[in-house]
């Protein structure tokens, strides 16, 4: 028996985007992101609800800054303490994940579509998509683009404006079109921004937990 347009869409192998059943689902993710992006700011409550709807799971702790954008919603999975700056675009026709204690800076875009290279294949409508993992503690900054396929592992960083077209290894520092690992974070690094935060805590008579 065939599978539906939307099996094979997860699947990560070819499928119609212009399915009925897909459309619909389409359809319903607009519907509610237009609301959600029409909200005056005092209506966080509401915000946060739509997002429930609209995505296929989220923590306790999240935000995303309207305006926001994404194919499906319930196919991107959210850990905790996420946030995520004005703009983003979640293109999630494959399976999004994104750890705990996350950040996004603006107009971060994580884009599984893909296309056939050969056009009389492209040309009739056939499309695939590739998962993107996003490990724990992981921060993009503004205008980082994240490709389909990638994985970026955990207390990663990627620097403003990167496009990233491979996976990134944990801990890693990473720049550029196409991006690439610049060096490893360290133990000096943690030293200085430990000391940082104990600088702040000392002026300001405040405690910051991890």
């Amino acid at each position: 028996m065939a599978r539906t347009q939307k099996q094979r869409m997860l699947a990560q192998e070819l499928y119609i985007a212009a399915d009925p059943t897909l459309k619909k689902e389409a359809k319903q993710a607009k519907m509610l992101l237009h609301r959600f992006n029409q909200l005056a700011p005092e209506h966080f409550s509401k915000q946060q609800e739509l997002l429930k709807q609209l995505l296929g799971k989220v923590g306790q702790n999240y935000y995303i800054e309207p305006p926001f954008y994404c194919d499906y919603g319930q196919n991107t999975y959210i850990g905790e303490n996420f946030y995520a700056n004005t703009n983003a675009i979640f293109l999630d026709v494959a399976k999004i994940t994104i750890g705990d204690n996350v950040m996004f800076g603006p107009r971060v875009s994580l884009y599984t579509a893909g296309h056939p290279l050969d056009p009389d294949v492209r040309n009739i409508g056939l499309e695939f998509g590739k998962e993107i993992k996003i490990g724990d503690n992981v921060w993009l900054g503004g205008n980082v683009v994240v490709c389909p396929g990638v994985t970026i592992g955990a207390n990663s960083v990627i620097g403003a404006g990167s496009v990233v077209t491979k996976d990134i290894a944990k801990n890693s520092i990473a720049v550029g079109n196409p991006c690439k690992v610049l060096r490893k974070l360290n133990q000096k690094d943690r030293e200085y921004w430990q000391s940082q935060r104990q600088d702040y805590i000392a002026e300001m008579g405040a405690f910051i937990s991890d």
